[in-house]
């Protein structure tokens, strides 16, 4: 049995949930239960919050944690980083009224920044020679330079909503972010091996993502030239139809390139083209 510890509430809590569903753990609903087990895979979740992750994962109070990387640098705990995972994507930036004309990196020397991140944003400041009043607080960080608690903020931005809301704008983008598989440092067999089987799942979910499976029917004639526009992972896929002079050709095509394909296929005479989603890839 391995633990991981997962953010209890919010959107990193429902894209954590998501995946593990979709590579096949089941997780029972536990909103008022702080420890529940899988009933089909060696694994108990840990619900926190998500700044607690970090170091429950450096002590050992669970094996395993998935957790924002913006959270995991600020606490500066000793984990391994087992995968990127590639949803909840943020940044760190820093944030002023919209009305102020910004210069540069130097219009923060000697102002106050309000902001929930203060070790990551000091050693910004340290790299770049900046000295400023870090006014450290949790909750409503935006609402900060509105009530004359500081003249800018350091803080999450995703669709940069919020900001706007707020009269601000961003001017410094600080850090990236992303939510990361974290695991104890010297795992005991047992459980990396469990460990090991559960990032074989989620490889499974991942390299499915943004890829369709496509079928279409090929006239022979023109099938080294169909073949020859088609980004599959490996060679396609052909076998031939009952009627002569026409094939079947099944491929997997990344999304992002799904209509410039598809376009050159029907110029080069596809017919009958089949999309389907997938769910689980194996590579």
């Amino acid at each position: 049995m391995i633990r991981i510890a997962i953010q209890s509430k919010g959107r990193l809590n429902e894209d954590t949930v998501r995946l593990l569903t979709e590579a096949g753990i089941k997780i029972p609903s536990a909103k008022r239960t702080l420890l529940v087990e899988s009933p089909n895979f060696p694994i108990e979740v840990l619900y926190l919050r998500d700044d607690d992750i970090p170091q429950s994962v450096a002590t050992g109070v669970a094996d395993l944690g998935i957790v924002g990387e913006n959270e995991l640098v600020e606490r500066g705990e000793s984990v391994d980083i087992a995968r990127r995972l590639g949803f909840s994507r943020c940044r760190l930036s820093l944030a002023i009224p919209k009305a102020i004309d910004y210069p540069g990196i130097e219009w923060f020397q000697g102002r106050k920044v309000a902001t929930s991140y203060p070790n990551i944003l000091r050693k910004f400041f340290a790299e770049k020679g900046i000295e400023a009043e870090i006014h450290v607080i949790t909750g409503s960080v935006e609402i900060s330079p509105g009530i004359g608690l500081a003249d800018a903020i350091f803080d999450i931005v995703s669709s940069g909503s919020t900001l706007v809301s707020n009269n601000l704008r961003e001017v410094e983008v600080v850090m990236k972010s992303e939510a990361l598989l974290i695991a104890t440092k010297g795992l005991a067999a047992d459980k990396q091996a469990i460990l090991d089987d559960l990032l074989f799942r989620i490889e499974a979910v991942k390299a499915a993502e943004d890829r369709t499976y496509v079928l279409m029917n090929v006239p022979s004639d023109k099938l080294d030239e169909v073949v020859a526009v088609l980004p599959g992972a490996k060679s396609p896929t052909v076998m031939p139809l009952a009627t002569p002079g026409w094939n079947s050709v099944h491929t997997v095509i990344e999304e992002k390139r799904f209509w410039e394909v598809i376009s050159q296929l029907k110029n080069l005479g596809a017919q009958g083209i089949l999309v389907l989603p997938i769910e689980k890839m194996i590579l």
